[in-house]
């Protein structure tokens, strides 16, 4: 294997897909065991230590589910040739216990080691290929510090998109934040009013404006981290599991329940499927009790 046919598996990994539901389980596997590599520690790793880290990450960066499931990326990485275990294990019908019993640890492979040893900056470039193919880039720097990564290249890969989007979704909601209308330029250039999508691009959201809201800097990120979402009436509900001190009621509290902006023209609106894939797969747990 070289550095290209690692690349590509990385971009062509065997993902869980129904009716748009979100399965980060081996894409955030993956960069947690790249950050063990950077960090030089044992490239062997048990489920058993594995285990507790993914399931944080699954809960801080996947979908809100009931119950999580860190064996199954754990195992199935192996199907996609660049992770071993250390014993066979039926995939048909492996359970988190069976795992923990019997010890099963996992590695990437001998020939993915040695390319991670060879090229350290490769380690930086395959955390980009993954960060890029499944989650928005302002949710980015906080998974990378969660998996203990840091990255030694700065130059993105950046997948074709429309490059018109951002113009459009801006122009739309006339270039400010639909929900606290901050609206700066410095000089003639807009600053810190960002397009956001929706139903993320990586999980097939279209680049039109219905799929869009302009947003700034801080409420995108909120937004992206499911700390708040948008109702089918277009209203701001704040999750019951945020909380917070200073700013926290004056940046987002005080929205709770509140109508955002529309856009210049109705058609713009934010569409209905596209709100209620937020709602499902990123949005974080129920809303916060709303009294007008």
């Amino acid at each position: 294997m070289d550095k290209h046919e690692w690349l590509r598996r990385l971009s062509h990994l065997s993902i869980w897909k129904k009716h748009g539901q979100r399965a980060p389980h081996k894409p955030l596997f993956i960069l947690y065991a790249l950050g063990r590599f950077q960090r030089g520690e044992n490239i062997v790793v048990s489920y058993e230590e594995a285990k507790g880290p993914l399931t944080q990450l699954l809960k801080e960066f996947g979908p809100p589910r009931r119950s999580y499931h860190p064996e199954e990326p754990f195992v199935r990485l192996a199907t996609d040739g660049i992770w071993e275990l250390s014993a066979t294990v039926d995939r048909s019908s492996f359970t988190d216990k069976q795992l923990r019993n019997q010890g099963i640890k996992g590695q990437f492979t001998p020939e993915v080691e040695e390319l991670l040893q060879q090229d350290p900056a490769l380690i930086s470039q395959s955390a980009i290929y993954i960060l890029e193919d499944h989650f928005p880039e302002s949710i980015h720097e906080d998974i990378l510090q969660a998996v203990g990564l840091a990255l030694h290249v700065h130059t993105y890969r950046k997948k074709a998109r429309d490059p018109k989007f951002r113009e459009r979704v801006l122009r739309a909601y006339a270039y400010s934040c639909a929900v606290c209308g901050f609206h700066v330029r410095l000089g003639h250039q807009l600053v810190g009013v960002e397009a956001a999508h929706i139903r993320w691009h990586q999980s097939g959201g279209p680049d039109r404006e219905e799929n869009g809201l302009a947003l700034c800097s801080l409420h995108h990120k909120l937004f992206d981290r499911g700390v708040f979402t948008v109702t089918d009436q277009h209203r701001l509900w704040v999750s019951e599991e945020a909380h917070g001190t200073r700013g926290f009621e004056e940046w987002l509290l005080r929205y709770h329940g509140k109508a955002i902006m529309e856009p210049v023209r109705s058609e713009y609106a934010p569409g209905d499927l596209y709100l209620e894939w937020h709602v499902r797969e990123v949005f974080r747990g129920n809303a916060r009790r709303y009294e007008a």
